[in-house]
Order: structure tokens, then sequence, then C-alpha cells
């Protein structure tokens, strides 16, 4: 059996082809075109690519994407890719499609890839953050996602900064709103963004991080606040969920220091005498995302 996972991304969208033992059987990549008719098109032409180039024609599909489905409109919520919002999305790529989808949030499929094959296959919890553009998270338990009853579950990076110090607050306005959500705090860009205010200069995170490894003092403590905050955003997510592993994927799970660092701070501020659940880079990188798609469909 063939399963067709779908990335939608902010610049691309991406169709991956995966036989029953997770290997590729295709992929297929096209710009968003930031439309949504236009994306739908593209969704589609992407899929029948990949299955073409599989051989299967009856392939099951499904999507990740940003914001989630709201179970009272059943339209699309909460995207940073705005032109989404309110729109039955699901129904009409199904009609385009000419077949059921499933659908979820592209932070989920990030954990679900990762817990079914990935760096926590085998564990019971698994907590996927995303550390990019923006700031996500993902439930997988015993190899399920985790919507919840409103369908939200995971949208850890619009919650706020945990204890967070005086000049910690009101510090940030949100694309979603509201201020000092943790998409402003930990993601890729809130590091870059962070360096930019103390220093005036403005770098990507993989330059900040060689000024932190040359001994600039301004980019180690940049460097310094984001693993303290990362860590208490990370003490809030283990009181709730104590998983058995996280998974950090984004453009910040290259930094290979935070796997060393980033432990000591969550341990400080769990609410427990024990701090052993691992903290791991993601398996499949950037693919994960289309692979958690895919899953979206039991092997059973």
């Amino acid at each position: 059996m063939i399963r067709i996972g779908v990335d939608f991304g902010g610049t691309k969208i991406e169709a991956a082809a995966l036989d029953a033992s997770g290997n590729y059987a295709a992929r297929v990549r096209e710009p968003n075109p930031g439309d949504y008719r236009a994306a739908i098109d593209a969704v589609v032409k992407v899929v029948g690519e990949a299955g073409r180039q599989a051989g299967a024609k009856d392939a099951t599909v499904g999507v990740g994407m940003p914001g989630s489905i709201s179970p009272k409109t059943g339209r699309m919520r909460n995207a940073n890719s705005v032109w989404l919002n309110d729109q039955p999305f699901q129904q009409d790529l199904e009609k385009a499609l000419g077949r059921p989808i499933r659908m979820e949030n592209d932070a989920n499929c990030f954990a679900l890839s990762e817990a079914t094959d990935g760096a926590a296959a085998g564990v019971e919890g698994v907590f996927g953050a995303i550390l990019g553009t923006g700031c996500g998270g993902g439930v997988v338990v015993r190899g399920r996602t985790v919507e919840g009853h409103n369908r939200i579950g995971g949208e850890w990076g619009h919650t706020p900064l945990p204890w967070p110090s005086a000049d910690e607050r009101a510090a940030h306005q949100c694309w979603c709103g509201r201020t000092d959500c943790l998409e402003t705090w930990i993601s890729g860009s809130a590091f870059c963004e962070d360096y930019l205010a103390a220093t005036g200069r403005k770098l990507a995170g993989d330059a900040i991080m060689a000024a932190v490894r040359a001994g600039e003092s301004e980019a180690i403590t940049c460097f310094d606040h984001y693993v303290n905050r990362l860590g208490r955003a990370l003490a809030v997510i283990c009181d709730i969920l104590d998983p058995d592993v996280i998974v950090f994927g984004g453009g910040m799970s290259n930094t290979v220091e935070l796997y060393e660092r980033v432990p000591p701070v969550v341990a400080r501020y769990a609410f427990s005498d024990v701090f052993t659940t691992r903290i791991v880079q993601a398996k499949h990188g950037d693919s994960s995302g289309v692979r958690g798609a895919a899953w979206l469909w039991p092997l059973e």
C-alpha cells in the first residue's frame, strides 16, 4: 500500500509517496503560490505526479497544514498563511482530488513522523517542538496524534513565556494578536531578532551561533537567554504531558549545543525531583512533515 503525504508549507508544497516500510517511492514539490485556489491546484498536481511516479492510482492522502480545522465550522483557523483561514480547505481538497483525505496540523505530523520511524520510535509519549521561522508543537501518544477536544492540541507556540522576568513582559506583539507568545521568544526568527535588538546587526541564526563559538559576548548572552527561555517553555510541557522523548525540528534544531544545555534548565523548572526525558534532534529533518502526513493513515 502506498501512502502519499503532503507538506503544505508557506513557500513550498511537497508530496511524498511512502511504501509500507517508509521508503520513498516518489517525491515532488511545487512553489506555494500564496493564493487559495491556485494552492489547491498545486496540491492536486503534486499528489497526481507522486502517485504516477509510485505507480499507485489509489494511494491514501494525508496533508499537514499550518493551523487547524475548527470543529465548529469545519473551516481553517489559526494559520499563519492567513489566506487559508475561514476556508473549507479539507472539503475543497477532497473535491479536487476526488478522494477522502486526512488532515492535521503540520507540527503534529512532524511529531508523528518521528514517533513512527524517527528519533522517538518505540516510545509511548512524544512531544515534537518545531523551532524554525515560527514555533510549533505536536503531541503523539501510543503512535497516535493528539488533536484534543477543540483540535488545538499542541498549540505550544501561542502559549505565553512562563516565569517571565520584568523585561520579558509585554515585550513582543505576536501576529496572532496577542503579546509574548512563545513564537516571539523561542522561534529561530525570535533568536535573530533578539540579537538584532542587542547589537544592531542582522544575522542569520547559524551566523549568530558562529559568533557564539568565536566568543563574542553579545552573541553568548543572546544564546544564554534563548536556552533559558526554551528550557522554561519545555518545563511546562513536561509538567503537563511528561513525554518520554522531546524531538526538536526546524532550523534551531541544528544547534548542537541545545541538546547539552537545555535539559538542565528544564530540570530546574519542572515540578519534579528527577528529569530524564531525552531531548533529541529529528531523524528525518525537514522531511518529517511530509512523512508524518503520509502516516496519518496507519499501517492497519
